[in-house]
């Protein structure tokens, strides 16, 4: 079995998902570029086409991870495609504002698909192939896992979801020598934040599109990847997000506090907005519908 040495990337073999913008393609190039086999998925074909040409014609298919189906199918053949996996990376999200009450069901229900059972089918459908001594997982959850801000209760339930799905799996891959990892980040300069929370609404509870102000993306993937090639158990960016995960409690009063005073008028706004999806979502059958 080759041992990986060192800080390094070069020779792993890593399927990222939500792989077309953002976070997953800016990855994508970098460990292309550290010496890495890329494989890669997600739903905008043509972007995501594009990245694979720019990762040296890496194998990639179209996949709507709410479909556990397609999940196992298109994993058993990009790994085949890889010949074999090392690490897995379960980047692929979507975000949509969502007044708890007064909002639409349909926007909880999409979230939940992608963020929380989209991850779920990755990583159930790459577990296997990641149990041995140079195994990793990634799994991409959110500062709005631990603080959790008006208009994004779906959101953030997704992502202290992922963040639980992360921390089970660790205990449960321990034994085949696999590491998890659970990444944590604030507001990025992504369509994520631009598209997700750059509403009328939210402006009118915070005076602007953002609560900690955007990030640059390239440190978040500097650090994303070192946790591969040291396979870490946590990854945050910016830096201050590691002070803020400790303090949980503390933070969420601190946010309820500083922003209760917009809260009506967002709420009325945000009913009648149309925000849309991140990331156009495929039909789908809604999982959580019953027959009365």
């Amino acid at each position: 079995m080759k041992l990986f040495a060192g800080a390094s990337v070069a020779g792993r073999k890593v399927l990222i998902t939500g792989a077309a913008r953002g976070i997953g393609a800016a990855l994508a190039r970098q460990l292309h570029a550290g010496g890495a086999q890329v494989a890669l998925l997600g739903l905008e074909a043509e972007l995501l086409g594009e990245v694979a040409r720019e990762c040296g014609d890496a194998p990639w298919r179209y996949c709507d991870v709410g479909d556990r189906e397609q999940v196992d199918r298109v994993v058993a053949t990009l790994v085949g495609e890889l010949g074999g996996l090392d690490v897995v990376v379960a980047n692929a999200g979507v975000a949509r504002q969502l007044p708890l009450l007064g909002g639409d069901p349909a926007v909880m229900e999409e979230t939940l698909a992608v963020n929380v059972l989209g991850v779920y089918y990755t990583l159930r459908a790459a577990g296997p192939h990641i149990g041995h001594a140079n195994g990793y997982a990634l799994v991409v959850s959110s500062l709005a896992a631990a603080v959790h801000l008006p208009l994004v209760g779906a959101y953030s339930a997704s992502k202290a979801a992922v963040e639980a799905l992360g921390n089970t799996l660790r205990i449960e891959l321990k034994h085949t020598g696999a590491k998890v990892g659970v990444a944590y980040f604030a507001e990025l300069d992504t369509d994520m934040t631009s598209r997700g929370f750059g509403t009328d609404a939210a402006r009118a509870i915070i005076g602007r599109s953002t609560v900690s102000g955007v990030a640059p993306l390239g440190p978040a993937i500097d650090s994303v990847e070192k946790a591969i090639a040291r396979r870490r158990r946590q990854v945050v960016s910016p830096w201050w997000v590691a002070v803020v995960l400790p303090f949980r409690p503390i933070a969420q009063r601190v946010i309820a506090v500083a922003l209760r005073k917009g809260v009506r008028r967002a709420l009325e706004i945000a009913r009648g907005e149309e925000a849309p999806f991140t990331t156009d979502q495929p039909d789908r059958p809604r999982k959580m519908e019953r027959q009365a």
